[in-house]
């Protein structure tokens, strides 16, 4: 494992994963706090908040307008952003993709609603215009609900044709579930060693015999987990946005937790990587108590990837889970000297966000929420949380995760193949119209932006 940074993927995301465009955003607010932090406090530290990866959506147009190319040739229909029809307002990620997309010489993009295509002359179209690649922000079993409401002949067309980002044939590997594959003795030594041993024990939550995270035999994995809750985690298969997570130190009515997660059906148990680990102390303000301190926050730290390319990073900070959609937010990312100690620089910030005191910190966070508002930056639920200091890392660990990324890439397919053929080894629950729908369109490594959720840490970790 490379030691150039610490910890292990909670899971994957094959089927629309985002957070390219709150990035940049992230980004160009945290560098704002931060020279005035530098300013009010008199701390210089050489902090780079513009290198490419932290700036992912660029890395992602990229790939979008080389696959609609490379499919439309010279004569190009629309590049259609999808989404559903009671986001579109509201997710402003969605709204900026067109926008850079609308950039490009020669491109033309729109978002809509999965029922606002059509068929014309044969054709997937918008409003009589072709469409020539779809951009799908929601999984098959949604697109599936969706089709059983509004007919969506013409989408199922485009998924047919093979014009869906990501493509449907993601989708078995999609499945929190296929991390039992990875961390299964007899099947692990078909993949990269970092992505196994960046993996968590992860098993399907049911009555079943198992091996254990020491390769011990479990009888009977519903008691086990019982027995064992402390050190381990439950969640749904195919999940988004931390829902129905939950986990064995906080939610402690283990009994309920079991019962529901087996009436639910589709969960996976899987070990607890350490709250310290991937915990880092973070300054916060407080206005109703007027209180300023350092507190612990979790951090998430989201790799974005296509074939052989890093697109970047997503830096997000909460309590657990730290999903945006529960409730977490967002943290700038800034690149520091290879010869500096992240630990001692992250505690300098903190103390000098500290030293400032609550009025000077109230004063930047309230510059802080303004520009969030600026920018639209929104989600589901409201305004999303900043927190008010970068994380920090190397260079030298971003290549360490590019290379981390590739293994990952080559390991998925590996798993589109033994699903394929049959040998993965795991309930691939998949309604059947479902199903038919993923048949359609396989992947075999065409354009894809795929995204691992890492729970790392760069060297500022709770000790």
């Amino acid at each position: 494992m490379s030691e150039e940074f610490l910890g292990y993927h909670s899971e994957w995301n094959l089927g629309s994963p985002g957070g390219w465009d709150y990035q940049r955003i992230t980004q160009e607010i945290g560098k704002e706090i931060w020279n005035r932090v530098q300013s009010l406090s008199g701390l210089r530290l050489n902090l780079i908040f513009d290198h490419p990866f932290l700036c992912p959506v660029n890395g992602f147009v990229e790939m979008l307008v080389n696959a609609w190319r490379i499919r439309e040739g010279n004569n190009p229909g629309l590049i259609a952003v999808m989404a559903e029809e009671e986001t579109l307002e509201d997710v402003t990620e969605n709204r900026n993709l067109v926008r850079h997309l609308n950039r490009i010489e020669g491109v033309r993009s729109v978002l809509l609603a999965p029922h606002h295509l059509e068929i014309k002359n044969g054709n997937v179209s918008y409003l009589g215009k072709q469409v020539g690649l779809i951009f799908m922000d929601f999984n098959t079993n949604v697109l599936l609900d969706l089709h059983r409401k509004f007919d969506l002949a013409p989408v199922l067309q485009a998924v047919h044709e093979g014009r869906v980002i990501n493509p449907r044939g993601t989708e078995p590997v999609n499945s929190k579930g296929v991390f039992e594959v990875l961390t299964d003795p007899d099947k692990n030594n078909l993949f990269n060693p970092e992505t196994v041993r960046r993996t968590p024990w992860t098993r399907q939550f049911y009555d079943r015999k198992t091996t254990g995270p020491d390769r011990e035999e479990i009888h009977n994995l519903i008691e086990w987990t019982r027995k064992n809750w402390d050190n381990l985690v439950l969640k749904p298969e195919r999940g988004y946005s931390g829902k129905g997570v939950k986990v064995g130190g906080k939610d402690s009515d283990v009994d309920n937790i079991i019962e529901n997660a087996l009436k639910a059906g589709d969960y996976i148990v899987q070990h607890k990587i350490p709250l310290n680990l991937w915990g880092e102390m973070i300054p916060e303000i407080d206005m109703t108590e007027q209180t300023l301190r350092l507190k612990q926050f979790q951090t998430d730290f989201r790799c974005l990837f296509g074939d052989g390319v890093l697109m970047g990073f997503l830096g997000r900070v909460g309590g657990i889970p730290t999903n945006v959609g529960s409730g977490g937010g967002v943290q700038s990312l800034a690149l520091v000297d290879e010869n500096d100690d992240i630990r001692d620089l992250t505690d300098r910030i903190n103390d000098a966000i500290i030293n400032l005191g609550f009025e000077k910190v109230a004063e930047i966070s309230k510059f802080q929420n303004n520009l969030a508002l600026e920018n639209r930056f929104t989600y589901l639920l409201g305004p999303i949380k900043i927190a008010l200091r970068p994380r920090l890392l190397k260079v030298s660990q971003m290549k360490a995760l590019e290379k981390y990324c590739r293994g990952i890439w080559a390991d998925c397919l590996i798993l589109e193949r033994l699903w394929k053929s049959g040998k993965l080894g795991i309930k691939t629950d998949i309604d059947q119209e479902e199903l038919e729908i993923i048949r359609t369109q396989p992947w075999n490594g065409s354009p894809a932006i795929l995204a691992s959720d890492g729970l790392f840490s760069f060297g500022a970790h709770i000790l």
